[in-house]
């Protein structure tokens, strides 16, 4: 039987865990299964999520992902949804496109190592990347940026917003100053609807951070919207977008863009790339009661 391109591209490849997982990561963290990548073609773009890293977490959930509702309405919600309210997975998913001779990453991933390592088994290296994006500056996001100041993606434009930007010179933590302040005079900021590469359009989607940025993918009739952090779980932060995030640094406007967001996805009926959704981290969104449910991608984007 002869495989389409689109079906091949569908397939996945693995790594071995251990090297996907953070350097820091707690004793309560463990790999699960082997870590993989998802490619799909999105008109003409060639989009691969990257299992970069996962994580099993404990504790009471609803201290991060229902910091304003009581205990019996959050456990009602995850029991609807047949998940524990005291433990999680966490997924950490950068994504590479390749469109027009471009090569565009969005994110880092926990290190170096991890970044790397799913990149090379996805068929790429480091010096392939011509675009770097950052979507926002918590540790998760920057951690494959760079190693003792040296950049990990030396070829490539670092890109990320100037709202984003000026907040963590404005407030440095330690992973800003390890991170990116060392390469701070190379990065290119921008502003919401400013465009990346033929294409690829930034969103504002503040609130997560000061300067949280989500990105639409459009290649003909298709289109396809990359939130990084507007959602950080697939039933807490959807079905119940006013629910507050520990993660959230402005909790009302995390909220708001949510709603707004969530909204337009729901409406125009793409798919969603959510950098801790569930792997592959790709679905669709739809409106669900006063809120919204995810619904992972099964072969549509394979057809």
């Amino acid at each position: 039987m002869k495989l389409s391109r689109r079906a091949a591209l569908g397939a996945t490849a693995a790594l071995p865990a251990a090297s996907l997982l953070p350097a820091t990561a707690s004793a309560d963290a463990h790999s699960g299964p082997p870590p993989q990548f998802r490619t799909f073609m999105l008109g003409d773009m060639e989009v691969t999520v990257l299992l970069a890293g996962q994580a099993n977490r404990e504790g009471d959930m609803q201290e991060t992902f229902g910091m304003n509702v009581d205990a019996e309405t959050f456990a009602q919600a995850s029991r609807d949804a047949f998940i524990p309210t005291d433990q999680a997975v966490f997924f950490f998913q950068p994504t590479v496109v390749r469109t027009g001779g471009e090569v565009v990453l969005f994110d880092t991933g926990l290190n170096v190592e991890g970044i790397t390592g799913v990149l090379g088994a996805a068929g790429f290296a480091p010096e392939d990347v011509t675009q770097l994006v950052i979507t926002h500056m918590h540790p998760d996001h920057i951690g494959g940026l760079s190693e003792g100041g040296t950049p990990t993606f030396a070829n490539a434009r670092h890109i990320t917003g100037e709202t984003e930007m000026s907040a963590w010179q404005a407030n440095p933590n330690d992973p800003f100053t390890e991170k990116v302040a060392p390469l701070a005079d190379q990065f290119e900021l921008i502003a919401p609807g400013a465009e990346i590469v033929s294409g690829i359009t930034a969103v504002d989607m503040f609130g997560h951070t000061p300067g949280h940025m989500g990105y639409r993918m459009s290649s003909g009739d298709a289109q396809a919207m990359l939130c990084a952090d507007m959602t950080n779980h697939y039933v807490w932060s959807l079905a119940h977008p006013d629910w507050e995030v520990r993660f959230d640094m402005d909790k009302e406007a995390a909220a708001a863009t949510r709603r707004r967001v969530l909204g337009e996805i729901a409406t125009d009926r793409i798919p969603m790339i959510g950098y801790h959704m569930p792997h592959p981290a790709v679905g669709y969104v739809e409106t669900a009661g006063d809120g919204f449910r995810w619904v992972p991608e099964s072969y549509q984007l394979m057809l």
